[in-house]
């Protein structure tokens, strides 16, 4: 496992943005019968998602916009943003480019994309604090969210229900003070065929038969540019890996586990989500959850968690926290971090 101990960075404030469009999945599951029993497994009531062509960047660039207003930091002063998608607006250039240029930041900006899912919120934060700790880098933007409603076929039972469509943005500053963010970062690929995308990349470009649609039976109808996901296999994975990294990191660190406030797993279902937690023995005041209202939302799930279900704390209060991301990859990472009354503008809707 890799452990990691960044320091000198602080949090200093959280954002998301959904569509305003909103999506019922006792609607959406009509045609495949009765809601109910699917309900209480993946706990996902409703998911926000665009049905125009509006993209992750378009998420992005509303949940900036509004946090770096209500930091009141100058545009001038951002020295870095990195974006976690793995639902970019086109395969080139990167979303970072982009969003340079639309929020209207420096040339000398430091811009990035990291192509990873459900894990990728605590990636990313560890490679924007890595990079701002010694220093040079004073002030970062993160982003994480996946317009991933838009890989899901509509005809696949066993994903169009699941994803919704985020995206966040986390203010970062580089500050004399003590402040330090731990992590425990793990990989299995071994795993990669077990959530793919199996078209549209150069292992296997877009071709002719690419968007033909195959019925695989018992309401699972897609095509090679949809998602693909082994859900017996995933589940497997996270309920084994998420708890052990929970735990090596709460021991590698020595961290008190009773002054933590809240743990926010990626919110893949409710019956992952709800087993991990009870193998954890933690109560259910501890534990976060916002998947009723937006489903799965990749690398956004954390981030849009906090800011949907904590704001208040968030804005007034310093809270001690554990993240935990899981999934495509397969990936697992987890983070220890403080907040200590942050700028937190809510979720905003387009």
């Amino acid at each position: 496992m890799a452990f990691l101990e960044t320091k000198h960075v602080a949090v200093r404030g959280m954002s998301a943005c959904v569509p305003k469009n909103i999506e019922k999945n006792i609607d959406t599951y009509q045609k495949w019968g009765d809601y109910t029993k699917v309900r209480n497994l993946i706990g996902i009531d409703q998911r926000h998602v665009f049905i125009d062509g509006r993209c992750t960047s378009d998420l992005f660039y509303s949940a900036a916009e509004k946090l770096i207003e209500e930091l009141g930091w100058s545009k001038d002063d951002i020295d870095a943003i990195v974006c976690v998608t793995q639902t970019p607006d086109f395969i080139q250039p990167p979303v970072a480019c982009i969003l340079q240029n639309r929020l209207g930041l420096k040339e000398d900006c430091f811009a990035t994309d990291i192509p990873h899912g459900c894990s990728g919120w605590v990636y990313g934060l560890s490679i924007l604090c890595s990079l701002m700790q010694n220093g040079s880098i004073k002030k970062g933007l993160l982003f994480s969210g996946d317009t991933a409603s838009k890989v899901a076929s509509p005809e696949d039972k066993t994903t169009l229900p699941l994803f919704g469509d985020a995206g966040t943005c986390t203010a970062l500053e580089y500050t004399d003070e003590e402040a330090s963010i731990k992590f425990a970062l793990c990989t299995d690929g071994s795993g990669s065929d077990k959530i793919v995308i199996r078209d549209g990349g150069y292992r296997h470009p877009f071709n002719a038969h690419t968007l033909d649609m195959i019925d695989y039976g018992d309401g699972i109808v897609r095509n090679n540019n949809h998602i693909f996901m082994d859900g017996m296999s995933v589940f497997s994975f996270a309920i084994s890996k998420a708890p052990k990294q929970i735990k090596d990191l709460v021991e590698k660190y020595s961290i008190n586990q009773e002054e933590i406030d809240y743990y926010v797993l990626h919110q893949a279902n409710l019956f992952m989500d709800e087993k991990i937690r009870r193998k954890m023995k933690l109560s259910h005041e501890k534990v976060l959850y916002c998947i009723e209202e937006f489903g799965n939302t990749s690398s956004g799930s954390i981030p849009l968690t906090l800011v949907s279900r904590a704001k208040e704390d968030l804005k007034n209060k310093h809270l001690k926290l554990i993240g935990s991301g899981f999934g495509v990859g397969l990936s697992w990472a987890a983070a220890y971090f403080e907040t200590d009354h942050i700028v937190c503008p809510g979720v905003i809707e387009i």
